[in-house]
C-alpha cells in the first residue's frame, strides 16, 4: 500500500520572467525540472531523458515535421518539441510523450499552477 504523499508547491518565477518561448531549469530536492512556457501554457518535465539519462532540458526547443502529402515536408509545431542534446530524441512538451514511440517512451511531467502572476511547480 502506498501512503498518500502531500504535494509541495515550489515558486518558479514571475509570469513576466517566463514569457512564451522561454524556459528555466530549477532544482527541487535532488532533481532538476525544466519549466517551459509553450505558447502561453506552462509545462514542466524532469531533466532526465528516458533513453540514456541525458539532461534533456539542456536540449533545444524546436518544431518538427507535420503530416503532409507524399513528397512534401511541412514544418510545424515550433516551440513545442524538446530535443534531447545527446541523441536528438524528440518529446512533445505538451504531454511529455516521445514523437517516435509515444505509447512506450515519455518524460516525467509535473503540474504547474499560476497564482497572482507567479508560476508554481507542484511536486
Amino acid at each position: 500500500m502506498v501512503a498518500n504523499r502531500e504535494k509541495t508547491k515550489v515558486e518558479v518565477a514571475k509570469v513576466s520572467e517566463l514569457p512564451p518561448g522561454q524556459s528555466k531549469i530549477i532544482t527541487v530536492g535532488r532533481r532538476e525540472v525544466g519549466v517551459y512556457n509553450v505558447g502561453g501554457q506552462y509545462r514542466a518535465v524532469l531533466n532526465i531523458c528516458p533513453h540514456e539519462l541525458a539532461p534533456v532540458c539542456k536540449g533545444k526547443v524546436v518544431g518538427t515535421r507535420v503530416p503532409s502529402k507524399p513528397n512534401e515536408y511541412k514544418w510545424g509545431r515550433d516551440g513545442e518539441i524538446l530535443q534531447c542534446p545527446w541523441h536528438g530524441w524528440e518529446f512533445d512538451l505538451k504531454d511529455g510523450k516521445s514523437l517516435h514511440e509515444p505509447h512506450k517512451c515519455h518524460l516525467k511531467t509535473y503540474e504547474i499552477q499560476v497564482e497572482q502572476e507567479t508560476v508554481f511547480l507542484i511536486v
